[in-house]
């Protein structure tokens, strides 16, 4: 029989069709030079979530899961593999996901301190990363797993980006970033 795992997303912004236009700092578009249209955006993400999310598994979503018709989205939601849990991202409507029982848990951050990880949706400063005191600099780090910077690099060595844009559209597994 199999564990059940634990994957993490971020930023997938399902339905938000004006995503499409975004571009990088050279002008190039991000998300547009893959997808035409926001429903194939939406379906390419639904199929990748469920090609690893199994039934049983848990996922995190970092936040900033959709703009758009909602009545759409909890369509979309309901189709996706997996008990999932929210960390509040700045575009996100915590009373909406309750309401309609989205999610098993909202939360503002979550820590896995066996695992060495910081859960966030917003990178935060390395000092709230220190195991113990945040001035003592001789203290052990913990890796912060954050979404909201899409395809920008993470500010230090100590944080790590799960926004769809830097994990191919695909939930990552929890293993895979785990502080050994």
């Amino acid at each position: 029989m199999r564990n059940k795992e634990i994957w993490l997303i971020s930023d997938t912004h399902f339905s938000h069709s004006n995503i499409l236009k975004f571009t990088d700092d050279n002008g190039e578009l991000i998300r547009g030079k893959l997808f035409d249209t926001v429903e194939q955006m939406n379906e390419c993400m639904l199929d990748n979530w469920n090609s690893v999310v199994k039934p049983g598994d848990k996922v995190y979503h970092l936040g900033d899961v959709f703009m758009g018709d909602k009545e759409t989205f909890i369509k979309l939601w309901k189709k996706l593999h997996g008990t999932k849990n929210l960390i509040l991202g700045n575009h996100d409507d915590a009373k909406f996901f309750a309401r309609h029982e989205l999610v098993a848990k909202i939360q503002m951050w979550r820590m896995f301190p066996e695992l060495g990880l910081m859960l966030t949706h917003v990178p935060i400063h390395e000092s709230g990363l220190r195991r113990g005191s945040p001035t003592d600099e001789t203290a052990p780090m913990l890796l912060n797993i954050h979404g909201h910077i899409h395809q920008n690099p993470s500010p230090t060595e100590h944080h790590r980006c799960v926004c769809v844009e830097q994990i191919n559209y695909t939930p990552i597994n929890i293993e895979e970033l785990r502080v050994k």
